[in-house]
């Protein structure tokens, strides 16, 4: 499926390419599908191709790169039939404590939508979440996939500091906060898995197109986890999707 894509000058030596503006899993693969093309194809110059939800920054080396003659480029590049692999994505279990130790706003939340924290606890970890992008911290990913029931506004106050692992809901997403900032979206527990390590080759373990899971741990469990993780001896659990 082809969309129809706006095609725009950013900045000094920049092209940002623009799908529909919304959340879908056909708009997400179709964006990394070109992005494959534009990182494979001949096209000189490109230092840089980022992605977000429903675009794509691409970057040059040069200030005075011809604009219109990449844009068509870019333009014939886009309708060469093919399509994302998503054999080369993953699904990650991640374990979560849902305590009340760790879900400093759970108590609230249940309270404003009339259930018991259980049932939060429980359409929270029945979903799978897509990957959608990585931002607006390393290793902080934008998960799509949230059950309705849970949608809940970001906090009118932000929190000076949020705790790393907190997982939480902002509107009509989910996340988890890969260190330690400020934040304003709703804290429902803590994984003690790290989503950010500088010191690995692949810093982030997820990637667009990625899918997570969440599975309940109870406080013992999760300190036993976080012990592994510590000592870099935990093994992620993951299986590659085919579908």
């Amino acid at each position: 499926m082809a969309f129809n894509l706006k095609y725009k000058p950013y900045g000094e030596r920049s092209i940002l390419i623009e799908w529909p503006s919304i959340v879908d899993e056909k708009v997400l693969f179709d964006v990394l599908s070109f992005k494959e093309k534009i990182r494979n194809s001949t096209i000189e110059l490109i230092i840089n191709v980022n992605t977000a939800y429903n675009s794509i920054l691409i970057t040059y080396k040069f200030l005075n790169f011809n604009l219109n003659k990449s844009i068509n480029k870019l333009k014939d590049l886009y309708l060469q039939k093919e399509t994302y692999n998503k054999s080369a994505c993953k699904q990650w279990r991640i374990p979560v404590c849902y305590d009340d130790f760790f879900a400093i706003d759970l108590d609230d939340m249940a309270s404003a939508k009339n259930c018991s924290k259980e049932a939060i606890i429980k359409r929270h970890s029945q979903m799978s979440y897509t990957v959608y992008c990585v931002g607006f911290l390393p290793g902080f990913l934008y998960l799509g996939g949230l059950d309705g029931t849970l949608f809940t506004p970001r906090k009118a106050t932000p929190r000076l500091k949020v705790e790393k692992g907190a997982i939480a809901i902002g509107g009509k997403q989910t996340g988890v906060y890969p260190m330690e900032s400020p934040g304003g979206w709703n804290i429902i527990g803590n994984t003690p898995i790290s989503f950010f390590d500088a010191s690995k080759s692949t810093p982030c373990f997820a990637k667009p197109g990625d899918r997570i899971t969440f599975y309940a741990v109870s406080l013992k469990t999760y300190y036993n986890t976080k012990a592994l993780v510590d000592a870099g001896v935990y093994q992620m659990e993951s299986e590659v999707l085919h579908d």
